[in-house]
């Protein structure tokens, strides 16, 4: 089992950046592959991007696509979220998620067996 927190959320100004952090416990780190996850008032959780266990593989959904950055540090037990260019409908709370079956990289919430917190990132036009 893994336990995973989020941090470095907060309030930022359209086109300002933020960057979100999630520290994992527990289990090896490296045998998962990551994903983070957001979620808007009244809106169902989306996901935003993934990385496999090496971090050679990474995802996004298309809105943020050259915007935000995946990345993860296997030896500090870390997943990364940098984003740039934030637009206010970037707001939601934002969880990282660790995915046991390290061999694929998933955009659906099911796959996904463990789950941080979250974190608030609220961007004002």
């Amino acid at each position: 089992q893994v336990q995973l927190v989020e941090s470095g959320g907060g309030l930022v100004q359209a086109g300002g950046s933020l960057r979100l952090s999630c520290a994992a416990s527990g289990r090896t780190f490296r045998s998962y592959s990551m994903g983070w996850f957001r979620q808007a008032p009244g809106k169902e959780r989306e996901f935003v991007a993934a990385i496999s266990w090496t971090g050679g593989n990474t995802y996004y959904t298309n809105s943020v696509k050259g915007r935000f950055t995946i990345s993860r540090d296997n030896a500090k037990n870390t997943v990364f979220l940098q984003m740039n260019s934030l637009k206010p409908e970037d707001t939601a709370v934002y969880y990282c998620a660790a995915d046991e079956n390290y061999y694929r990289v998933s955009r659906n919430l099911g796959d996904y067996d463990y789950w941080g917190q979250g974190t608030q990132v609220t961007v004002s036009s």
